[in-house]
């Protein structure tokens, strides 16, 4: 716990950390004011009421009143400031986390599920904010309440001070208990509520998909049965806690009776003043309160422990990809690539064997084979997603290993079949690489990727706000806006991972012309099924089960009447027998 609230005390700015110190000294100070009154009320009954003596009675009243109204404003004061550094820490540690998220590598996100980093994001950074703002301030407030009361009350009369404090060793022991049963049923709350929140995640942003199989009854049971799962763990927490609180308030009660009974006992022996027993009467509550709070302070603390140790894991996680040492600065891309003897495994599945071949600048590669062969897992090592097993990648006759990374990707413009689009219009998804680019400039490449037409139909043109993925348009009119996209950026790599799957000959064939006529000069990676996306590149690769099993020219690979071949039979309808 001490190094979990450390390190959440460093992401504090130190003008913040100033003022949470001073607010948490208000808070001392306030616990010492709650003895003022008390003893004020002690000489109203002993030395005006008992005393028969009015003199003093308006002065007491007006210390009393002004005790009251200035602990009030300096707890205002306190909640005020610890509530503005507590936001302070929390925008510090949004803008850590989500850096954190921007530079972590793809294999990161393999391992965690987008729920659940939502969840971090939120209801766990949420309670870090809330054990800054609250937990802390009531710990101190419980803990220095209860001191400074017993203290005084052994001055007043220790006898009865220690019949009402024995019960404290009972009441450290039940909480011990209980805090060491309740911690691991919070950490199980935390993964259904993940588990609940990457369901809806998943429900919201597949809701298409859903729609297209009718499946909403199904989406409904599922999500029915990860809620009902979170709201039982929450459940198993109250029972527990429930389970304890009826002994604890029975001790914090027998605090009062034995201060009602015991006090008034004392009266009568003479070993304690009506004023005396006014104060024992005031200030029971201060022994008391802090011992009911115990409980619901250990609630907070585990619950605060489960989350700050979910948003940690993610704030000391390490990229594996990252810029090496020794990476050497790159002022332009030309665009060779080479991958020598490459191999590639992720959970020591083989997705790639022993691939070697090289594309000299500006000429273009085009790649087919069976779903799943590595095709896109080629892509993924030329821009460094991944790292290879074995064997090298190299662009420009340089290992990307000893590219700096933003560089190397910089220079790789990439259009895929799985299009994300953002919520933004349709100028700010074509710009996105590349902010500086002019109206003309998107336009130019809109015409290129023979997107220009429908978004001058658009109601705003190419302002108009497109929803979340690319909602309101077409598979092909997104791929084209993508295509668009990465030609902006003018990389020096361009690559196409089955870009014109959704669009038909026609636009295709356009899109093929227009690729061959750029205003820039770059090597292109066409990944396709279709023959005539790859038939005039100067280097065809075919990858089945993750090797190079034919390479050439199209006339070449058909020379081989090998999987090429077949495909060009299969596609334009010419029995194999007859093919040439």
């Amino acid at each position: 716990m001490r190094k979990q609230i450390h390190w959440l005390w460093s992401h504090m700015d130190p003008p913040y950390r100033r003022r949470h110190i001073l607010a948490l000294a208000i808070c001392v100070f306030s616990c010492m004011l709650l003895l003022v009154n008390p003893a004020l009320s002690r000489r109203l009954i002993d030395d005006v009421i008992v005393a028969q003596n009015p003199d003093p009675l308006l002065s007491i009243l007006a210390v009393m009143l002004v005790v009251k109204l200035g602990r009030e404003g300096l707890r205002y004061l306190m909640v005020i400031t610890l509530e503005t550094d507590s936001q302070n820490v929390i925008f510090n540690l949004r803008r850590h986390l989500f850096a954190k998220l921007q530079y972590s590598d793809l294999r990161f996100y393999d391992m965690h599920r987008t729920g659940d980093l939502m969840t971090r994001m939120s209801a766990d950074l949420d309670w870090c904010r809330h054990f800054l703002a609250f937990i802390c301030y009531r710990i101190i407030d419980a803990s220095c309440t209860f001191l400074f009361a017993t203290v005084y009350l052994l001055l007043v009369n220790w006898k009865l001070t220690m019949l009402l404090i024995v019960i404290t060793p009972i009441l450290l022991l039940i909480t011990k208990t209980l805090s060491r049963h309740i911690r691991p049923r919070f950490v199980f709350m935390r993964e259904k509520l993940s588990e609940m929140n990457t369901a809806a995640q998943e429900n919201i942003a597949g809701n298409r998909v859903i729609k297209a199989f009718a499946r909403e009854e199904y989406e409904k049971d599922r999500f029915e049965e990860k809620n009902h799962a979170f709201m039982n763990s929450h459940l198993r927490i109250n029972k527990l806690w429930l389970t304890f609180f009826p002994m604890i308030e029975l001790l914090v009660n027998a605090i009062q009776l034995v201060t009602v009974f015991v006090g008034g006992l004392f009266i009568i022996r003479g070993e304690l003043t009506p004023g005396e027993l006014a104060i024992f009467t005031g200030l029971s509550w201060a022994v008391s309160n802090p011992m009911r709070e115990l409980g619901n302070l250990i609630n907070d603390l585990q619950r605060f422990s489960t989350s700050v140790t979910k948003v940690m894991e993610l704030s000391f996680n390490q990229p594996e990809i990252v810029d090496e040492p020794d990476a050497v600065p790159h002022e332009h891309m030309q665009g060779k690539v080479e991958f020598r003897d490459v191999s590639f495994q992720i959970d020591q599945k083989t997705i790639l064997e022993d691939v070697s071949f090289t594309v000299e600048p500006g000429q273009t590669v085009a790649v087919m084979g069976p779903t799943g062969g590595g095709k896109t897992s080629m892509i993924h090592l030329l821009a460094r997603f991944y790292d290879t097993s074995s064997g090298s990648v190299l662009v420009d006759d340089c290992d990307v290993r000893r590219w700096k990374l933003q560089e190397l990707r910089s220079g790789i413009g990439t259009a895929t079949q799985d299009v994300f689009l953002f919520s933004d219009t349709v100028e700010g998804n074509i710009a996105f690489g590349d902010q500086e680019l002019t109206l003309d400039e998107v336009k130019d490449f809109a015409r290129r990727a023979d997107a220009a037409e429908f978004v001058d139909q658009l109601p705003d043109g190419y302002d108009t706000i497109i929803g979340e993925r690319g909602v309101g348009l077409s598979g092909g009119q997104r791929q084209r806006i993508a295509l668009a996209r990465a030609m902006a950026v003018r990389p020096s790599i361009l690559v196409m991972d089955d870009t014109t799957s959704a669009v038909d000959s026609e636009t295709e064939q356009y899109i093929q012309a227009q690729l061959r006529t750029l205003p820039f000069s770059c090597t292109k990676f066409i990944i396709a099924q279709r023959i005539s996306s790859m038939r005039d590149a100067d280097l065809i690769l075919v990858l089945q089960d993750g090797k190079i099993t034919e390479r050439g020219t199209h006339q070449e690979l058909l020379a081989r009447r090998g999987y090429y071949w077949q495909t060009y039979c299969l596609q334009y309808g010419i029995p194999m027998q007859e093919a040439v």
